[in-house]
């Protein structure tokens, strides 16, 4: 039952309020390479598939109780608990929510994404939100003696626990006034907030480094070393390994396939073949490690994991080849940690031709040298769909898309975020008399309607300086 305003008050915290600024920034990402590297397929780079991991589909709040939200405009009910996502390629994932005040989408996709490919990239508490997930509900699955260390006095539901610790990630994710409005959640929210502290990141499930190879036929073009924590790993080769004959071979010519971590592989290429791209693909069975994040393709909120079971994570690298000219490799990352520009994407260009690799970008122009590598940051604007391709001479051409999304803040307006069945979330300063029966608005909850808005948009507008700041609230002593 919903504690009343009155009970709530009694629990509330200091003056900590939730804020962020709008973003005010425009980007510009025309690109036109100025020297090629012979006939090459065209290839979309989805960041998700080139950092590796698991990708997942959400199936909704499945655990939960309810919380208070506490800022200048009143107080807020919100759904508060452990979400469940279905993994492709088979396995479940347990997640709790990183990203407060941003709706979760019916269905959206997710990558296991690096901490600074999120909010939890600049976020100095991001640790002790690990901390909370190793030591709380799922991870800790023994109630009574949970409910025990926190010092509840009665027991613990798995709806308690789930929404007690979600109310103490948001403490530290987000910075939030927030409040469990079940006792027994909130001596546990209480109890983990005091006791957390910084944890490590994570290592990921599985990846491959680097994503992007080049160089000339009849070379063995690599290393791509394989990063993961399952035992093993199978490769799959190029899907037209049989008749172009490119090999996946160890460092000494041997074919490869099955791998383990810190395992080197190559793509070996014929000595008469014609300059191309070709792909190869890590398949691994792994529990993901507790504490990674997820980041949708579409803005739904960032989520961080929980609890796993054995699931399917995958890596891909490409390797491209010509017998002259500049012949270059390319990958990028979404990056939140950059001081000067808020956040965009770092562009990684690698050249291991005889000629001059040449591209704009923002107005700038780069030059890779034969044998260099070098990264490009390119700012972007916060929630907006990027969509930009570097292509050349030739028939070079790679696509980057996807969306930033570095920051915890409401949802822009416009955006249709309720769902077709549930109200808006309630004021409990306007309730008198809670209705147990109401349906409340999650904070992502699992009906959400998706975003409205293309998602493969080009922006071609001049580029400006991403701007944000972000008001966090003191913490007791």
């Amino acid at each position: 039952m919903l504690a009343s305003l009155t009970d709530l008050s009694a629990h509330r915290r200091g003056a900590a309020r939730l804020a962020a600024s709008s973003l005010v920034s425009v980007l510009a990402v025309a690109t036109t390479v100025l020297a090629g590297a012979g006939r090459a397929a065209a290839q979309e780079t989805a960041l998700a598939q080139g950092q590796g991991g698991a990708t997942a589909t959400m199936s909704g709040l499945k655990t939960y109780g309810t919380a208070v939200i506490h800022d200048e405009t009143g107080d807020q009910e919100v759904s508060a608990g452990l979400f469940e996502m279905s993994v492709e390629g088979g396995g479940m994932l347990q997640t709790y929510c990183v990203d407060l005040l941003n709706p979760t989408q019916k269905d959206a996709k997710y990558h296991e994404t690096p901490w600074s490919g999120t909010s939890l990239g600049t976020n100095q508490d991001a640790g002790r939100v690990r901390w909370i997930l190793q030591n709380s509900y799922p991870q800790v699955n023994d109630l009574a003696s949970l409910a025990k260390k926190a010092g509840v006095r009665g027991s613990l539901t798995e709806e308690d626990a789930a929404a007690g610790t979600q109310v103490a990630i948001w403490r530290y994710s987000d910075q939030a006034d927030v409040e469990a409005a079940d006792p027994e959640a909130e001596r546990l929210a209480d109890y983990l907030e005091k006791n957390a502290r910084a944890v490590a990141e994570p290592t990921a499930s599985l990846t491959v480094d680097p994503p992007a190879v080049s160089g000339r036929p009849g070379e063995r073009l690599g290393p791509v070393t394989v990063h993961t924590n399952a035992g093993g790993a199978t490769v799959t080769p190029p899907a037209d390994s049989a008749t172009s004959g490119v090999r996946i071979v160890d460092a000494d010519g041997e074919p490869v396939g099955t791998v383990t971590d810190g395992t080197e592989i190559y793509f070996d290429v014929p000595d008469d073949a014609t300059a191309g791209t070709a792909d190869l693909t890590v398949h691994a069975s792994t529990t993901v490690p507790v504490g990674r994040a997820f980041a949708s393709e579409s803005r739904s909120q960032t989520q961080i994991l929980a609890g796993s079971s054995e699931s399917t994570v995958t890596a891909t690298a490409t390797a491209n080849w010509a017998k002259r000219g500049a012949i270059p490799a390319l990958s990028a990352a979404e990056n939140c940690t950059g001081d000067d520009i808020g956040g965009g994407l770092d562009l990684t260009a690698a050249n291991e031709g005889d000629d001059a690799f040449t591209f704009e970008l923002l107005a700038t122009e780069y030059t890779i040298a034969p044998g260099e590598t070098r990264t490009v940051s390119v700012p972007l604007q916060e929630d907006q769909p990027y969509d930009f391709t570097v292509s050349g001479t030739g028939g070079f051409e790679q696509r980057f898309t996807g969306v930033l999304d570095c920051q915890n803040q409401t949802t822009t307006a416009g955006d249709s975020t309720q769902t077709l069945t549930e109200p808006s979330p309630t004021t409990t300063a306007d309730v008198t008399t809670p209705d147990t029966d109401v349906n409340l608005a999650d904070t992502g909850g699992s009906e959400v309607t998706p975003l409205i808005g293309a998602l493969a948009l080009t922006l071609v507008a001049t580029g400006g300086v991403t701007l944000f700041a972000i008001r966090r609230r003191d913490r007791d002593a």
